[in-house]
């Protein structure tokens, strides 16, 4: 349908429209009266100390929401995450301690900041931030036989256990469902109705899988309402709206790689060893090896680019798809985003090196990075002394040749490189040949890999 919302005009250009309790009414409701005064929420769920790509479409709707005038909400689970959302789950979640919770809630705000600050916000001028709320304000102090005089006796079990959450776990899962993550849903309605209530909160926003929890807070908001009987049936009710979740165009899961999940922090320092962290290198490269049939899409999921930018990207695609340039700028808005201008070019001048093959420049961390899927092996340093160690042998020791007589053709053909040099034939390599007191890199031809490591 044509929308006279801006923002739904974007959303639905962008394929962000999954499902909805009434368009037209939300159309009307985004376009009349200041803009400023609808409020849209979303919702994260903070069991790790980051979040991954499939939360950044919220955050990314949340700072569409703002470029468009309105005001977004973002609700920090610091209640709901220590009983933890049941969807899309096919087994009960691990309890985190309130500690644990507060302490990933502060971690995964500062995510908030970074988007805003390069995301184009209008009049953000990198210090506007977005309203941030923990509904353990609220969840933390209502009393048990409260939440179940004034919020429960609103909810049929009849009607719960129809919800696409509750009911995959009930019928196709041995284990079944706790009466704890049972009750989610019951708590997720009660944000919205708080949010409704107390911060004006017309809007709820998040992925297809939460269009069920969505819908029962919309309804907790009308029967409160009516139990008040003190608002205009205009303002005594709520929206919902979801984005399809992501995945690839083949209809394979998105966002997943062989080391886990894409984190939308990296690590703080050299000591940080939390698995919840992917460095800005890594972030680069995941999008810049996306599929031409995936592209197009995730430009308008992850980016700000304009239509016509968009457009331009895509029509580069059919007429020269090697050049992946469409990639490439997928790469650089989405580290851009999140990790800030400069580390978008660390990582791409990394991301040179190492198909350059011109890796000696290279800072110990950024090197570290670029071969951490590389194949690895460790030497003894001592070994490099005098006259050093044979290339030949150490070519078939790492398996960059089946045998020496094969080293030899390779080495002959000046087809290996020692750390971005060409090696010659009857090389040896020395400690003058380590990179940061430690590390060699071989390569064979363009794209065969391996770091050798001294100690």
């Amino acid at each position: 349908m044509p929308f006279s919302s801006p923002f739904l005009q974007d959303l639905e250009w962008r394929g962000q429209i999954a499902q909805a309790t009434d368009l037209e009414g939300l159309d009307k409701h985004l376009s009349t009266g200041p803009a400023s005064a609808r409020k849209a929420y979303v919702g994260f769920d903070p069991t790790a100390d980051s979040l991954t790509i499939g939360n950044l479409v919220g955050i990314m709707a949340l700072a569409r929401f703002h470029r468009f005038g309105h005001t977004p909400v973002a609700i920090m689970g610091g209640g709901t995450g220590l009983i933890g959302d049941p969807s899309g789950k096919s087994a009960e979640r691990q309890l985190r301690t309130k500690e644990e919770i507060a302490s990933n809630v502060a971690n995964i705000q500062t995510i908030f900041d970074r988007v805003w600050q390069h995301a184009g916000v209008p009049g953000a001028g990198g210090s506007a931030k977005p309203t941030i709320i923990n509904n353990i304000d609220w969840l933390g102090t209502i009393s048990y036989l409260d939440a179940l005089r004034d919020i429960g006796k609103h909810f049929s079990v009849n009607m719960m256990i129809q919800k696409d959450s509750v009911k995959e776990r009930l019928t196709n899962r041995d284990q079944g469902i706790s009466y704890t993550e049972f009750s989610y849903m019951i708590l997720q309605a009660y944000d919205y109705q708080q949010l409704h209530e107390k911060h004006g909160v017309t809007l709820q926003m998040g992925g297809s899988d939460q269009f069920g929890n969505i819908v029962v807070g919309m309804d907790l908001i009308a029967k409160k309402a009516n139990e008040r009987a003190s608002e205009q049936a205009s303002e005594g009710r709520g929206f919902g709206l979801t984005w399809p979740l992501v995945t690839k165009a083949d209809g394979t899961k998105f966002g997943k790689t062989e080391s886990g999940a894409i984190w939308l922090t990296a690590k703080k320092d050299a000591t940080d060893t939390s698995p919840s962290r992917t460095s800005a290198y890594a972030y680069y490269q995941f999008w810049l090896n996306a599929a031409d049939a995936d592209v197009v899409r995730l430009l308008k999921t992850y980016t700000f680019l304009s239509r016509d930018e968009v457009t331009s990207l895509e029509q580069q695609i059919q007429t020269n798809p090697g050049a992946r340039e469409a990639q490439r700028r997928l790469a650089q808005e989405a580290t851009r985003i999140l990790h800030g201008d400069a580390a978008m070019q660390h990582a791409e001048s990394a991301g040179k090196a190492l198909f350059s093959g011109d890796v000696a420049h290279l800072s110990h961390d950024m090197l570290n990075e670029v071969f951490a899927s590389v194949p690895t092996s460790t030497h003894a340093k001592a070994t490099l002394e005098g006259d050093g160690v044979n290339l030949l042998d150490l070519l078939v020791t790492t398996q960059l040749a089946a045998s020496k007589r094969e080293a030899k053709e390779f080495l002959t053909g000046g087809s290996v490189t020692i750390n971005g040099r060409k090696a010659t034939a009857d090389e040896h390599l020395k400690t003058t040949d380590l990179l940061h007191g430690e590390v060699i890199a071989l390569r064979r031809g363009k794209k065969a890999w391996h770091v050798t490591r001294w100690h």
